[in-house]
């Protein structure tokens, strides 16, 4: 739907009413009322309404009058109006469009149509608005005043505010890793049931830490307007891992800290990143400037970036982007880094994010489909090869990810730009592109990222929308908060990746007789090497050893459930921090997996679950991301849910009466299923349903699990010279639902 820019002037005007702010995910009205201006309305002629693709309000509809987001139209002199809607009829990134058309006669200047947008007048409940926040949220209204069906937008808007709602959940932030003696900072804030940061708190918080925190206080007061508090300046004397609980006044329990490990026994810091997210100016919501903001006042991120889609950041907004993070870029404090997101179609190369060190350079875009400038036609680059071929001279990094369009890292690679590959983001857990490219033979680092359109980098809920998951972080090993030495961690692989959740996680191997570090990928020429007798993930090693031992050490908010050791493409031995002789009468139901790997990836999982012959005495969900689907009691023989995967993995936990009498009947949009309790056990029961690792699993568990650090090491075989790289990585699974996965340390002879 193109749109004209032939004398908008003569369009018409538009208001809304109410105007008053709304609450994310609140249920309203609105009178949308269009006047028509010189050119009136043709018949055949009419207006559109257009909304971001990114808003994940409740779908409009103009067929059933007790429904929700019911829209109907008049027009004040009796014209005949017809309406329609599609929700991926617009223009990138205004997809949803309703469209009002005069069918029988015509407007004149200053007649006007009056749009019931959620009309409640034939019983139906209104419209959900959006899960987020948003100052200046628009029913963008377009006119086509002449029946040619080329728009124009109005040149005023108008607009809602929607604002966050009352506090549901506290969320404590400390570093993961601090020296003994070094200042750092606790971060707080309570987010509504959508996970908007709460600005209507009127209270004091308790906080307690687990030991003497220096120049902690004992209460913390938010007063309404106030979305959060980041105390600094704190210190801890000896070794430990610090939390912090945060109590209310009466002494309730409202949150855990992640823990701190404080200790000097590390030669690097850990920072944690969401550097894969857009704003407004593509397909996202706010302004870049809020963009950042949010990340780091609100997320209480070390790092983030900006990845628009290239085809749609024109010369102008790439120029206030790289403003944008000179400006917000503080070494020590937070690293911003300007970049964008090669868009390229799947059979050119797919979705890679690509950052710079520094400001000033260009943008190498696949394609120009939403810009009109046509200058410099030097700069672009259609496929990945020719992407990569641009940046041979420019110092930038670039990580395939998986999005709209997934990553092909089997088409093309190049080891020194792109040293990492994304495993997870708000689109869904993607374990498949790092198999990839370890089946290519491909040495990169595992990351994570938000990917986030909401606003929210840093603290991306999947709303009520297709996103399926919480978003991710990347978790890099630094000596210093800085761009180079970001630039360094990746390049050399020094991070691990994680769903959402900050804790932490080395892993590494000790090297008996020492071993050579590359600080480059050898295979790609000549690069400097020194003598360890430590690796850290992400490292490429020479040794002389035929044998080498993996440590894991691990600390985290919620319980260990089970990693996974895993050498490549080979999973070694699955770590329990329990025994079978612990099992009680508690089972672990997952699903998990995905159709496919492109946009139609998700999953309905949507079922219930019935006992024969035994009772639940207690149920838990997890991985329920959309306040919308929650896991229901049918009395205490059932539960029914509403659930999506998108390679990622939902499930519930249930207590039962009796650990082994009776059966448990499931049936899901995926099939049906049923399974003796007796025969469920320490290994995971398994129904495949195809598509891509989609699968439901059971599994029996302790009836309380503890284990929430854990020190753990393995005797590793090195493969023989010529065998090719022995390639130790693990992926935990926590309690919570939540994931992380080091980065693959590689090791050869």
């Amino acid at each position: 739907m193109p749109l004209s820019a032939y004398k908008p002037d003569w369009a018409g005007s538009a208001s809304i009413s109410p105007e008053g702010p709304c609450e994310a995910g609140s249920w309203q009205t609105f009178e949308l009322t269009y006047t028509a201006g010189k050119f009136g309305i043709d018949d055949q002629g009419g207006i559109a309404i257009v909304m971001r693709t990114a808003s994940d309000q409740s779908r409009l509809q103009i067929d059933d009058p007790k429904g929700a987001s019911y829209c109907t139209a008049e027009a004040s002199n009796g014209a005949v109006l017809a309406l329609d809607y599609d929700g991926r009829n617009g223009i990138r990134p205004w997809f949803k469009r309703l469209r009002v058309r005069v069918v029988r006669h015509f407007l004149a200047e200053g007649d006007t149509i009056t749009i019931r947008i959620g009309d409640r007048r034939f019983g139906g409940p209104g419209i959900r608005m959006q899960t987020f926040c948003e100052p200046t949220y628009e029913f963008k209204v377009l006119a086509d005043p002449i029946a040619t069906t080329d728009f124009v937008e109005l040149p005023i808007q108008p607009y809602l505010t929607i604002v966050p709602g009352k506090p549901e959940r506290w969320q404590a932030v400390l570093p993961t890793l601090a020296r003994v003696g070094e200042t750092f900072r606790f971060s707080l804030k309570a987010e509504d049931i959508w996970g908007n940061p709460s600005d209507q708190i009127d209270q004091t918080v308790r906080l307690l830490a687990d030991r003497p925190v220096r120049d902690l206080p004992e209460t913390v007061t938010f007063t309404p307007g106030e979305r959060a508090h980041v105390i600094e300046g704190l210190s801890v004397a000896g070794e430990c891992d610090l939390t912090i609980r945060v109590l209310s006044a009466e002494g309730a329990a409202l949150a855990v800290s992640n823990p701190c490990r404080i200790s000097d026994d590390y030669p690097y810091r850990q920072y944690w990143s969401d550097m894969h997210g857009q704003s407004e100016e593509t397909v996202g919501t706010n302004s870049a400037r809020e963009y950042f903001e949010f990340a780091r006042d609100l997320a209480f991120l070390d790092i983030a970036g900006h990845q628009g889609n290239d085809f749609q950041i024109t010369d102008a907004f790439w120029a206030e982007l790289n403003t944008l993070t000179a400006e917000f870029d503080e070494p020590g404090r937070f690293v911003c880094l300007p970049g964008f997101e090669w868009s390229g179609n799947t059979n050119l190369g797919g979705d890679h994010n690509v950052w710079y060190r520094t400001e000033g350079r260009p943008i190498y875009r696949s394609s120009r489909a939403l810009i009109a400038d046509s200058s410099a036609p030097e700069t672009d680059a259609f496929t990945l090869p020719e992407l990569f071929q641009q940046l041979q001279d420019e110092d930038a990094l670039v990580v395939a990810h998986c999005g709209g369009r997934y990553a092909d890292v089997t088409l093309a690679h190049d080891g020194a730009l792109e040293p990492s590959v994304e495993i997870h983001s708000s689109w869904g857990t993607f374990p498949w592109i790092v198999d990839d490219a370890l089946k290519s033979g491909y040495r990169v680092g595992i990351v994570a990222a938000s990917d986030g359109h909401k606003g929210r980098l840093g603290a991306e809920y999947p709303g009520s929308s297709l996103f399926g998951c919480y978003g991710g972080y990347t978790c890099h090993m630094m000596p210093e908060l800085s761009r180079d030495a970001l630039f360094e961690s990746f390049r050399r692989r020094n991070h691990f990746a994680t769903t959402g959740a900050r804790m932490f996680l080395e892993a590494s191997v000790a090297l008996p007789r020492g071993g050579l570090i590359h600080r480059r990928n050898p295979d790609l020429g000549p690069t400097e090497t020194w003598q360890a007798d430590r690796a850290y993930m992400g490292d490429i090693v020479k040794v002389e050893d035929d044998t080498v031992t993996f440590h894991l050490d691990v600390a985290g908010a919620s319980p260990i459930e089970r990693i996974e050791l895993r050498d490549g493409l080979e999973t070694l031995e699955v770590i329990r921090p329990y025994s079978k002789r612990e099992l009680g009468a508690r089972i672990r139901v997952v699903w998990e997996g995905a159709e496919y790997r492109g946009r139609g990836r998700m999953v309905s999982w949507d079922g219930h679950l019935a006992l024969h012959g035994n009772r639940i005495r207690q149920a838990n969900p997890i991985n329920f991301w959309n306040a919308d689907n929650r896991l229901e009691s049918r009395g205490d023989t059932g539960l029914a849910w509403k659930a999506v995967t998108t390679g990622s993995f939902g499930g519930a936990d249930i207590w039962l009466a009796n650990g082994t009498d009776g059966r448990i009947e499931i049936e899901t949009a995926q099939g049906r299923f049923e399974v003796l309790i007796q025969d469920i056990g320490y290994e995971d029961t398994v129904f495949e349903c195809g598509g891509l690792g989609k699968r439901l699993r059971l599994y029996r568990l302790p009836e309380r699990l503890t284990a929430k650090t854990l020190r753990w090491s393995r005797t590793l075989a090195i493969r023989a010279p010529g065998e090719g790289d022995t390639r130790p990585y693990v992926c935990l699974t926590r309690e919570d639902g939540h994931q992380a996965w080091s980065s693959p340390v590689y090791l050869f002879r």
